[in-house]
């Protein structure tokens, strides 16, 4: 019986994984295991099979390839769909793979397989280590929100564990992942979910909460599944539930499907649609972590958050920490999207400059075209030149320069581009997605998008120029969460960086 591995995740299935595993199924002893996508998209669908030499990989495989390829694997001989051992391949080489390292090797419905690569030691660790010591390794790590507000999670998770007298807390996980360009929350969940469940387990004896919830956009039904594939499995085993791994600590996880807003993104948006209300976002003060979810203690963090945890645990904080720079600590999931050559999810050390993701790892626009701009985190973030290539991967250079990391996902645009219609388009967005309550974000982006479409149109552009980026400067200071605050942005971006664009 031969082995092979073929990727179950929604971007194989989009490029034609499925006609491919039923192809496989037509074939005399093979058995399939399905598996998480490695992240080298213009591969997929990414075929490995187990041979005398190892696992060989082949991509990007078609339903007529199949009987040729498993002649080909079985008799040791050249394909030209072959692709060798994918570890070596100089895309996952250059990779520190931590958050994703057993993507694309292990059946993610499996405990067993995860297990059998080190899965859950983290969590017997932080039993045995207690609340405190759980906390100041986290702390010590160095880890941010992975979110995109980057701040702090142990200080976070020490302030919920500091109420002690709240009968019940909660661990909020936000895999509402809405930005454009991003799909690393849905890779773990599609290819590890254990991770993500042990990081939450972990969390929750940290701040001595019972329940917890994974709140998953709609538009993720495989992540869905798969998430509740893999809770109902980890409480069968005993991972979940009142006694966990036989111990006197109880927590149990369920899934909650997104509201199809893009404002449910924004924490306490969320814990209001988890609570059955309409998502809207609360006023802070109280935090979350003092009044959450049903008006308890609620620590809410993203997928890659609570699972960079794990590998703290496991190999100590020092050891997460030695990787990246200045506050900058760990490894980023970076997505490369848009228009590029190589797209897919690179997991880095924080620190390589864009030229080095976009041109050197991305290998430059898939379209031939020139790069014109870059837009980092989501349709919120700025647009950034190739003048402003040399800017590491790093929290504190991006907001140097006007822009933000978020969740890490990098949309290559060609130029062809127009800024002015990207920078109408991000008020234009805000407009729609606005859950209406502070007036600087309901009422400043829609004249945002008047303003812009005057300063298209009329030769006399000086006061609307003016007028716009007072309108952001209101946006920016006056609104309630980060949706109407970051829209200046991509607008004042556009308008630095592509004044041309607006003539």
């Amino acid at each position: 019986m031969t082995c092979v591995r073929l990727s179950h995740d929604a971007a194989a299935i989009a490029l034609g994984a499925t006609t491919v595993a039923r192809a496989l199924a037509q074939q005399p002893d093979i058995a399939v295991k399905p598996v998480g996508s490695r992240g080298l998209f213009w591969l997929e669908p990414l075929l490995e099979i187990e041979t005398a030499n190892g696992w060989q990989a082949f991509g990007p495989v078609a339903a007529s390839d199949i009987p040729a390829i498993l002649e080909a694997a079985a008799a040791d001989k050249p394909h030209p769909l072959a692709l060798g051992k994918i570890e070596d391949h100089p895309f996952l080489k250059k990779q520190t793979r931590l958050t994703f390292a057993r993507c694309g090797s292990i059946d993610p419905a499996s405990v067993e397989d995860y297990a059998n690569t080190g899965g859950f030691t983290a969590l017997k660790r932080a039993i045995e280590l207690g609340s405190n010591a759980v906390i100041e390794a986290v702390t010590q790590s160095g880890l941010r929100g992975r979110g995109g507000a980057g701040f702090p999670a142990g200080i976070k998770w020490k302030s919920a564990a500091g109420i002690g007298s709240a009968a019940q807390k909660y661990v909020v996980c936000n895999a509402d992942e809405g930005d454009s360009g991003t799909y690393a929350d849905r890779m773990l969940m599609e290819g590890d979910p254990f991770l993500l469940i042990e990081g939450m387990i972990i969390a929750a004896i940290a701040i001595g909460a019972t329940c917890g919830y994974i709140y998953i956009r709609s538009e993720y039904p495989h992540a869905i599944g798969a998430m509740n594939k893999a809770v109902a499995a980890a409480r069968h085993h005993g991972i979940l539930g009142n006694a966990i791994l036989g111990t006197n600590h109880a927590f149990d996880l369920e899934v909650r499907v997104g509201a199809g807003a893009y404002i449910c993104g924004e924490e306490t948006a969320l814990l209001d649609s988890i609570e059955g209300k309409r998502g809207q976002v609360r006023a802070k003060p109280p935090l979350p972590v003092h009044k959450g979810l049903f008006g308890k203690p609620t620590i809410v963090n993203n997928v890659l958050t609570f699972a960079a945890v794990p590998t703290i645990l496991t190999h100590g904080a020092d050891f997460y920490r030695d990787f990246g720079m200045g506050r900058s600590r760990g490894t980023m999931p970076i997505q490369l999207a848009g228009d590029i050559k190589y797209g897919g999810l690179f997991e880095t050390p924080f620190g390589p400059t864009l030229d080095e993701l976009v041109n050197g790892i991305g290998g430059g626009t898939a379209s031939g075209r020139p790069v014109r701009a870059v837009q980092v985190g989501g349709p919120l973030g700025a647009y950034f030149p190739p003048a402003l290539f040399d800017t590491p991967f790093d929290y504190e250079a991006f907001t140097e320069r006007g822009g933000l990391i978020g969740h890490g996902g990098i949309v290559v645009f060609n130029d062809s581009v127009n800024l002015a219609e990207q920078a109408r388009f991000a008020m234009e967005f805000c407009a729609i997605e606005s859950c209406g309550k502070c007036t600087p974000c309901r009422i400043g982006s829609v004249r945002g998008v008047e303003v812009i479409d005057r300063i298209r149109t009329e030769p006399d552009k000086g006061r609307q120029l003016a007028l716009l980026r007072d309108l952001c400067d209101i946006m920016r200071a006056g609104s309630l969460c980060a949706l109407g605050g970051f829209v200046p942005y991509p607008v004042l971006s556009a308008l630095d960086h592509f004044p041309e664009d607006f003539a």
